[in-house]
């Protein structure tokens, strides 16, 4: 009895707590913390699986995505029973997900139409070439003026496009008004709050903010840029804000519990990390890697290379905060890449392992530009390159210099950021799977020649989710007075080699860097029988020609000897 009464006990003192769903490029989490102390109770995770049907293309089922979700949700319910936590003390439900990623379902029958295009996906690269060609001047940056971005294949308009002109029933069901598109987000908030059966269609202005069809300024889609995408108005969700009632769970342990806060990933972090102050800055490494700078209530452009995208708005009648955003396609992908596809590992804890055994590169550099390079240089056509091998270089020189090129890209945006906004970042705050790793934590500060901030909770993506849902109006168990926000606890990470020795090793980097471009294009000439003609390089053709002439002259001369 004295047991019972102990655990019921228990459970009144923890107070409200607020749940989040993490949904990822590579995983799905669910996890409860508490709302006073910010302290994380319980969670699950699921691996999500990742399909390349062609070269380029990346695709996720989006039934897998949400199974995934409610695999999480009755996993870490039970978790929390086990611990004689009630459940009915969740009073909200944050959701936070990668971005960009695009899926188009049916609203009668709650049927995705397509597999989700995931935001590394390279398939739409032939389309941003031709929508860029007809710009003035053929200028990438063409609607940067209106959506902070420029026109790319990492955004979702560009994949919308794509999926209304090469799958059929994408296309029948636009025409028959049962089409519904949205980011990851909006799929599962629609399903998680009854899908067909009136689940809610709607979006946040950090997701929104990042499809090219948001007007970050009048925030709000936007017509003529809809107009120019040519993609209808009716099929998008509906634009809330990050922190708010979107509607009620309708299935699972947790029927009833609001869903009251929706933010993109990198959006997501930079709360969980309390960057409300303009000039604070994170950097997170997961899939890729997103640098996000707070700038305060105006968008600042960059003309350095940089994105301009909406961090939060925390209220329907709060201000909106923008940030200035650096981009790294691959950063925890080179890890799996290494894994998958070259075997040079067992588990991404071996990476660390094996770079620590040589603590070098050896003059080797690796650059991931497996999807092209994204910030600062936005460039669809380089591809990824190892240089400076010599007969000496072995698998953990490769480990080594693939850490290092986390740390490089991260150095190049920090530089754009700092040339952007006139002022030096001091030290740079951290978090996302990678940061486990402390040797790549340390490799950041001596690149950086900042220190590097780690906190010791490393799940802040989730738990700006949970902040957002927390303090929900009629939710209100969370607040976020700066006051009232627990002090997180941190380890720091020093450079500890001198500057001058970062500078060459980066000098190298960006030398790397040059090699890596222009090495695909997406338009070979073709010689009428779909190969591609030796003759379609002009140097090689000239080289060829001259060689036959050669040898039609020696064989001549030889003859009439």
């Amino acid at each position: 009895m004295n047991s019972i009464m102990a655990a019921s006990s228990n459970r009144i003192m923890l107070g409200p707590l607020v749940a989040a769903i993490d949904q990822g490029t590579s995983s799905t989490r669910f996890l409860v913390f508490n709302a006073k102390t910010a302290e994380l109770l319980s969670h699950h995770q699921v691996e999500i699986k990742q399909s390349f049907p062609k070269e380029g293309w990346v695709e996720e089922d989006p039934k897998e995505i949400l199974q995934s979700v409610y695999e999480c949700m009755d996993r870490t319910c039970e978790k929390l029973t086990q611990l004689n936590i009630d459940i009915s003390n969740i009073k909200a439900i944050g959701v936070t997900n990668q971005r960009e990623t695009t899926l188009v379902w049916d609203k009668e029958t709650g049927e995705p139409l397509y597999n989700a295009i995931v935001w590394l996906d390279l398939r739409t690269q032939s389309t941003v070439e031709r929508l860029i060609n007809k710009t003035p001047g053929k200028n990438k940056n063409h609607l940067k003026h209106k959506t902070g971005l420029p026109i790319s294949t990492y955004f979702s308009a560009v994949k919308l496009r794509w999926l209304m002109d090469n799958v059929e029933k994408v296309h029948e069901a636009v025409l028959s008004h049962t089409a519904m598109f949205g980011t990851v987000d909006s799929w599962l908030i629609w399903c998680l709050t009854g899908g067909k059966k009136g689940g809610v269609h709607c979006t946040d202005v950090t997701n929104a903010s990042r499809t090219m069809l948001f007007n970050i300024h009048t925030m709000d889609w936007d017509p003529e840029l809809c107009t120019y995408f040519d993609i209808p108005m009716e099929i998008l969700p509906k634009v809330r804000s990050s922190s708010e009632i979107y509607g009620l769970m309708k299935s699972g342990p947790l029927t009833g519990v609001p869903i009251s806060g929706c933010l993109g990933d990198q959006s997501a972090a930079l709360v969980g990390q309390m960057c409300f102050k303009d000039g604070q800055a994170k950097n997170t490494y997961g899939t890729g890697c997103f640098l996000l700078k707070n700038v305060g209530t105006k968008p600042v452009m960059s003309d350095h290379g940089l994105l301009t995208t909406v961090a939060y708005k925390l209220g329907r009648d709060k201000p909106a905060y923008y940030a200035l955003e650096g981009s790294v396609a691959i950063a925890g992908a080179v890890v799996r890449w290494l894994k998958d596809n070259l075997g040079i590992i067992q588990t991404s804890t071996e990476l660390e392992k094996l770079a620590a055994d040589v603590g070098t590169s050896y003059g080797c550099y690796f650059v991931p530009a497996f999807s092209g390079l994204y910030a600062p240089y936005w460039e669809p056509s380089a591809r990824g390159i190892i240089c400076g091998l010599t007969q000496f270089t072995n698998r953990s020189h490769l480990a080594f210099a693939a850490l290092e090129a986390v740390c490089f890209q991260t150095r190049e945006i920090l530089d754009a950021m700092n040339l952007d906004s006139g002022i030096n970042l001091s030290q740079l705050q951290v978090d996302g799977g990678m940061t486990s790793n402390r040797l790549l934590m340390q490799l950041q500060a001596d690149i950086l020649c900042i220190p590097v901030v780690k906190p010791s909770m490393p799940e802040t993506t989730a738990l700006g989710a949970a902040m957002a849902a927390g303090a929900a109006e009629g939710v209100s168990v969370w607040s976020l007075n700066p006051e009232d926000l627990t002090e997180v606890t941190s380890e720091k990470f020093e450079p500890q080699i001198n500057p001058e020795e970062s500078e060459l090793r980066y000098a190298r980097w960006k030398k790397a860097v040059q090699r890596a471009m222009n090495w695909e294009t997406t338009e070979p000439v073709n010689n009428g029988n779909e190969e591609t003609s030796i003759f379609s390089s002009v140097p090689l053709g000239f080289y060829i020609l001259g060689s036959m002439f050669m040898l039609i002259g020696a064989k001549y001369i030889a003859g009439q000897k």
